[in-house]
């Protein structure tokens, strides 16, 4: 009866537990790896065609995201997660194999002008419609038994529409162990979906520890300081940009803007614009304006009930195409901008940065957290420039950064989480978070009592004697070593960043008049004759 750890180990993307038990081999999630954390450009480091079957604690692509891949390798079994889970997947992956496909081309394009080989996506939009077909909708609470010696259910984890943690019971050898996925355990009091249910027993817990090290900070009115900003930036002409994950944060967001409309919270604009530019966005917010029965808390329940939408009101617009994500961009009036990715790593949410970031009167309000190694986090720790589409960008915006709506339980949150079980498990294995917030929060559990690990990548353990199998890789062993840096001149840098910035140019003039076109690449190739004769 083993367990082994094939992401999210001392990380916080690419979740992914492997189980063996009487001689069934399945998942607990499949989770794509992002930013720092990516390893080997996310291939699965086990044979896809050994795994019988996937439980999936939630839709969010750092959990699911690698099921497409699961299935163009070989993977034939059936996939369980909730109802709600399902629906929601049903348009991240394939919005995920979407990015997957427009970044291959992107880099093809690169690729053939240098003469290298071009680069496959890592699934398409074909591997994901496939890997949906194997999806198996589950309720809560609902026992499963998907193989002989394993039986689980989910439960209600609060963290987003239709995520859980699950109760495992496996059996192996005339002996029954218990195990408990935390999944991704949720905020108290969000808006729309129900507070965490608690588990009161099991012999082994595997937990994320995702704010492991931190506490969110008393933010007792969401509402009235989301306001004062978008009141402060909209009054002095800004664009208040917010980087919301599609699905779960944006919902949230309108949620609290619904609120501040209704209480009229805004003075400088009380009927402010406010843009949704997400395709993805624009989906799963249908998807949260239906049907919730089973995953709403009791005051969206009235909501809906009273023939209410909690998260419509006047002046919201939904972005579809590129157009219309551009012209936002042109357009004067002060606005409220969605978009996403959360942690602005991809997607529309770049250009609004390119556009918004250099401007004093705008505002950047993050609601979410930001993985290490990507660029919302770099703006959240100060940087002062950032490179996008081959420009650099100063970084003049007011940068703000509302821990408090997070969808994770903050270290006090967990450790409520883990104190709900009567008895102390035999081990807690803690996953998910950055190494000092996993570290750290493992060593607070050993405080108090616990007998905790943080397992590393590749590590495995056994569940029938408790015993740590393979110690595996500590993720910093995984990571290239940066190569030293030479020192370059100030007027270089430019000069590469002014190369970088002709490109783009000739990029876009893709389409124009056969005689402007010429004529562009003569002046260039005079003016590259005219520096070859300097050397």
């Amino acid at each position: 009866m083993k367990l082994t750890f094939y992401g999210a180990d001392k990380e916080v993307t690419g979740s992914c537990h492997c189980l063996e038990v009487s001689g069934s081999r399945f998942l607990v999630d499949c989770g794509l790896q992002q930013g720092q954390d990516v390893k080997e450009d996310n291939k699965l480091p086990f044979a896809a065609a050994a795994i019988d079957f996937v439980l999936v604690t939630h839709a969010h692509i750092d959990h699911s995201g690698r099921l497409p891949c699961l299935v163009k390798e070989g993977f034939r079994g059936k996939i369980y997660a909730t109802g709600a889970t399902c629906r929601l997947l049903s348009i991240m992956l394939l919005d995920s194999a979407h990015i997957q496909e427009v970044d291959a081309e992107n880099e093809n394009r690169k690729d053939r002008r240098a003469g290298r080989e071009e680069v496959e996506p890592l699934y398409t939009a074909q591997d994901a419609q496939q890997a949906l077909e194997h999806l198996v909708p589950c309720e809560y609470g609902q026992e499963i038994e998907p193989a002989p010696g394993v039986r689980f259910r989910f439960v209600d984890a609060g963290h987003l529409l239709g995520s859980a943690s699950i109760e495992l019971w496996a059996t192996e050898g005339g002996v029954t162990k218990k195990v408990a996925f935390s999944g991704d355990i949720g905020n108290l009091h969000q808006p729309i979906i129900r507070d965490p249910q608690y588990l009161h027993d099991a012999d082994y817990v595997v937990m994320e520890s995702t704010y492991g090290n931190r506490e969110h900070g008393k933010n007792e009115d969401y509402v009235e300081e989301l306001a004062q900003v978008i009141d402060t930036t909209l009054g002095r002409g800004g664009n208040v940009v917010i980087p919301s994950f599609a699905v779960g944060r944006t919902q949230e967001v309108l949620y609290f803007l619904r609120e501040i409309k209704e209480r009229g919270l805004v003075h400088s604009a009380p009927d402010f614009p406010v843009y949704v530019d997400s395709p993805l966005a624009a989906e799963a917010t249908r998807i949260y304006s239906g049907d919730l029965r089973g995953y709403a808390d009791e005051e969206t329940v009235r909501l809906i009930r009273s023939g209410y939408n909690p998260i419509g009101f006047s002046n919201l617009k939904i972005s579809q195409s590129v157009e219309e994500s551009k012209w936002l961009n042109e357009d004067l009036e002060p606005k409220v901008i969605l978009s996403s990715s959360g942690m602005c790593e991809a997607g529309r949410i770049r250009h609004h940065l390119k556009h918004n970031l250099w401007r004093e009167e705008c505002a950047v309000l993050f609601v979410g957290y930001q993985a290490n190694g990507t660029l919302g986090r770099l703006l959240i720790d100060g940087v002062e420039q950032v490179k996008l589409f081959g420009e650099s960008i100063a970084v003049r915006a007011q940068i703000y950064n509302f821990r408090g709506l997070s969808a994770h339980a903050d270290h006090t949150g967990l450790l409520r989480w883990i104190s709900a079980f009567e008895e102390k498990p035999d081990c807690v294995l803690v996953v998910h978070g950055e190494p000092t917030a996993c570290l750290g929060f493992t060593e607070d559990l050993e405080q108090v009592g616990y007998r905790a690990i943080a397992p590393n990548y590749l590590g495995s353990f056994d569940l029938l004697t408790g015993r740590v199998l393979d110690e595996g890789i500590e993720p910093e062993a995984l990571r290239p070593k940066a190569a030293k840096k030479r020192k370059v001149s100030t007027a270089y840098t430019r000069l590469l960043n002014a190369a970088q910035r002709l490109m783009d140019v000739a990029e876009r003039s893709e389409g124009g008049a056969n005689k402007d076109l010429a004529k562009f690449a003569d002046q260039i190739l005079s003016l590259c004759d005219k520096w070859e004769r300097r050397d």
